[in-house]
């Protein structure tokens, strides 16, 4: 015995994972007895039960499920450069890999062993959509050349993989992933940052949880600086999921013993040490050599023997590799079936795939329906259930506070203000009004003068104000247009078109008839309003006061306070006062009327703007749509049976996914069956 963890470790009876009968997968006792010396690999008797299980998983590596975001049980071998992984594979595969300076594995293999009965071995590699067959004398020159068509002919790598199958008597039933080796100095030819390059690759591979860590170690280092180590911690920091190789260990025996009982860099799956074959040794004398080696060194005969050689690690490596998928299968299971339903849910959510005209027609009618009520409830009705977070689509509001808006600012106008140059303008019409009639009656062309030149004045806001909310509309009504036809691309254009020319209508349907009634108002002036004859009474009934304010008030102040009005100034006025009275009657009847105005220009802007909206919902928008639909830069109804490039990509995309779910979905369908069958 050689300290606790050995005796820990000769203690430990192996297992492996085979198949019950209720559906999952035991551990049962493996008898080391049946790891031979003298011959390959060994081949369990429990490989019949494991092989569906790892051919299950490697149909679905095949179908490449991990697209889909499902990850595999997976051995996956790392380690720096020249740490002895193509040795320690070689032993496990029994043929030769590439050999060399540098890099010898550029990209991902995936090494499938498989154990058959038949003496001739067959060997195959699958690559960029094909599969070559090979044979162990040209296997190590086929996976260059196929490498280099993967990868290219110099030193750089390549995150596509080659797929190496291995079918022959005596190799233990694995599938593992040979990562290109860990170098930190380019050579000539390589790219400056393949570090970089090839940690990012391996961290790919090793960063699931359902990967099982191989990390090749060179017994003559310090394990604690391999770079392998370093990565494999940083996913793995309890190690229970890494398991080491330690290769060389002839040419570095001397304190082996520690460091792999001291276990100082927590490899949680324990180590197995191992002796590289040399030169022409065949696989069998290299077995032989190794295993005489670990009985009668004077320091690696200490190392338990349940830890040493090949063999062992091949039995390892099965039982890991069984456990790990029957640990994972349950989950994989769940995971394709909620991802086929999801695809099969997003896939239904999507538009129909039109193939008529009159299924594009009743589809055309269906979105401009759902884009007419769309509109009808957030520009007619307030309803905004549709957009409860964004703001500008909650028209009915935005609106009245546009209308509000444009209240202030024709009654905030200059023009609106009776207190700048009061009664400085009406007298100067006045004295231009003066013709040969009686005294004392005001001049009607006198009042019309100062009325036009007011409503020339506000005239801009109110035009101005038709094409913000046009524009606001416009805003609105192309965005419900899109989020209804977003699903057809050439309904979309059509709508699109459609909605900026109807916008453009409307909004010079409505500054017309603005500049109508800005024509009218200056046209003439009258009211039945009888609020404009009572506001003028009251504001008349302050007159007597302001002139004797003005011109008989011995102070002579400059500025007076009228009630309705406020302060003005005054010390002009008193250059006329023979037309004071008439002009202080001019203004109270304007100030008046013009509140009379301006009532008007925002009452009759609402009422038009809630008829023009309306109209617009109910009539004017389909037909829109319909003439530019059926117009030359339509194309016709016929046009909605072309899908938009975004839709048609996502809608291959979801088939690809749904026939590749439902393919794995089959495969573990197969392995669950036969595992209840098993039980029978």
């Amino acid at each position: 015995m050689v300290g606790g963890k050995q005796a820990t470790a000769s203690k430990r009876k192996p297992s492996a994972a085979i198949l019950n009968g209720e559906g999952s997968v035991a551990l049962v006792p493996v008898s080391q007895d049946a790891v031979p010396i003298n011959c390959a690999p060994i081949v369990s008797s429990y490989n019949d039960k494991i092989r569906p299980l790892l051919d299950a998983v490697d149909k679905l590596r095949n179908l490449m499920v991990i697209d889909e975001g499902i990850q595999l049980p997976t051995i996956v071998v790392v380690g720096d450069q020249s740490s002895g992984k193509s040795s320690v594979l070689e032993s496990l595969a029994g043929i030769s890999l590439p050999r060399g300076q540098g890099i010898c594995t550029r990209v991902p293999l995936i090494m499938r062993l498989q154990h058959h009965s038949s003496p001739q071995p067959e060997l195959s590699l699958e690559y960029n959509g094909r599969i070559d067959p090979t044979d162990e004398d040209n296997i190590s020159d086929d996976i260059v050349k196929a490498t280099n068509a993967i990868a290219g002919g110099g030193k750089g790598i390549s995150n596509t993989p080659l797929t190496l199958l291995v079918k022959k008597n005596g190799v233990p039933d694995l599938t593992m992933v040979d990562l290109p080796g860990i170098t930190r100095v380019p050579v000539h030819g390589q790219p400056e940052n393949i570090y970089d390059q090839i940690k990012d690759m391996i961290m790919e591979y090793i960063k699931p949880e359902e990967s099982i860590i191989l990390n090749v170690l060179s017994a003559s280092v310090d394990f604690a600086t391999c770079e392998s180590i370093r990565m494999s911690q940083s996913v793995d920091k309890t190690g229970e999921r890494t398991l080491a190789v330690v290769t060389k260990a002839d040419k570095a025996p001397e304190g082996l013993l520690e460091k792999v009982t001291g276990d100082d860099v927590n490899i949680g799956l324990g180590y197995v040490c191992v002796r590289n074959r040399i030169g022409d040794e065949t696989y069998e004398e290299a077995l032989a050599i190794a295993h005489e080696l670990f009985q009668s060194h004077s320091l690696l005969s200490k190392i338990n023997k349940s830890i040493v050689g090949i063999p062992v690690l091949a039995q390892k490596l099965v039982q890991i590799q069984a456990n790990s998928i029957a640990r994972n299968l349950p989950e994989i299971v769940k995971k394709i079936n909620d991802k086929l339903n999801c695809c099969l849910s997003e896939l239904n959510t999507m538009p129909k795939s039109l193939s008529s005209v009159a299924e594009a027609m009743t589809a055309f009618m269906q979105i401009i329906g759902m884009a007419k009520e769309s509109l009808r409830k957030i520009l007619l009705r307030g309803e905004f259930e549709e957009y409860p977070e964004d703001r500008r689509m909650h028209c009915t509001a935005r609106l009245v506070e546009m209308l509000n808006q444009y209240s202030d600012a024709l009654h905030k106008c200059d023009e609106s203000d009776p207190k700048m140059n009061f009664l400085v303008e009406e007298i100067k019409i006045l004295e231009e009004a003066k013709g040969i009639a009686l005294p004392n009656f005001l001049p009607r062309n006198a009042f019309l003068t100062i009325l036009q030149g007011k409503v020339r004045g506000i005239s801009s806001i109110p035009i101005g104000f038709v094409e913000q909310v046009w524009s606001y509309v416009e805003e609105v009504v192309i965005s419900v247009l899109m989020r209804q036809s977003e699903n057809y691309y050439q309904l979309q254009l059509s709508a699109r078109r459609a909605g900026h020319n109807l916008m453009a209508k409307m909004k010079e349907r409505s500054i017309k008839w603005m500049k109508e009634i800005v024509d009218m108002e200056k046209l003439a002036d009258y009211t039945c309003d009888p609020e404009y004859a009572t506001e003028w009474n009251r504001l008349m009934s302050h007159q007597n006061a302001f002139i004797d304010g003005v011109l008989n008030d011995e102070k002579r102040p400059s500025v007076v306070a009228i009630e309705g009005i406020g302060e003005v100034e005054v010390r002009v006025l008193r250059q006329f006062p023979h037309v004071l009275g008439q002009a202080f009657d001019l203004k109270m009847r304007m100030t008046a009327y013009w509140k009379v105005v301006l009532r008007r220009f925002v009452d009759c802007m609402a009422l038009h703007l809630q008829l023009s909206v309306s109209n617009l919902v109910n009539k004017e928008i389909e037909a829109e749509i319909v003439n530019e639909l059926m117009g030359p830069y339509g194309g016709g109804i016929e046009r909605m049976l072309e899908e938009s490039p975004a839709v048609a990509v996502k809608r291959e995309k979801l088939n690809k996914s749904i026939k590749k779910l439902r393919d794995s979905k089959e495969v573990v369908a197969k392995i669950m069956d036969s595992i209840n069958s098993y039980g029978d």
